[in-house]
């Protein structure tokens, strides 16, 4: 299951991302990844989620995040959880192209009953509509 959360910046969505990823580490007896453009919250996690930096992987468009997400679910068969802190500052705004990706990461989070949350930076009133069902 995809979950996402949009908003304007500054809407406190990363704050809600950091509880979740936390609530989700204290409940799971599975594994916590964190997708972040950069380690600006490494302190704002508890230390047993696994943190991953795009920018050492230099992912240029979502099938290279795509495939970046399906490597780290193939790599351990216990990961509960991935949790992607604004998946437009990691590749782009390519609203089609992100609505592909996530409907892609959706079948694959069933597959391997992972949840997957994903911060989506834009005006609700930008939002395409193939983003509505994962609201």
């Amino acid at each position: 299951m995809v979950k996402v959360i949009i908003g304007e910046k500054g809407t406190g969505k990363t704050a809600k991302l950091i509880d979740a990823v936390n609530a989700a580490e204290a409940a799971s007896n599975g594994n916590i990844v964190f997708i972040n453009k950069g380690d600006r919250h490494i302190f704002d996690l508890t230390h047993r989620v696994r943190i991953v930096d795009s920018v050492d992987y230099a992912i240029s468009n979502y099938d290279e995040f795509y495939g970046l997400v399906c490597g780290i679910l193939s790599q351990n068969y216990d990961i509960s959880h991935v949790f992607i802190d604004s998946i437009t500052k990691i590749v782009n705004n390519d609203l089609d192209a992100m609505v592909e990706c996530i409907d892609k990461l959706n079948v694959m989070s069933d597959k391997h009953n992972a949840e997957i949350m994903i911060i989506v930076s834009l005006k609700a009133s930008e939002a395409p509509e193939g983003l509505n069902k994962y609201l």
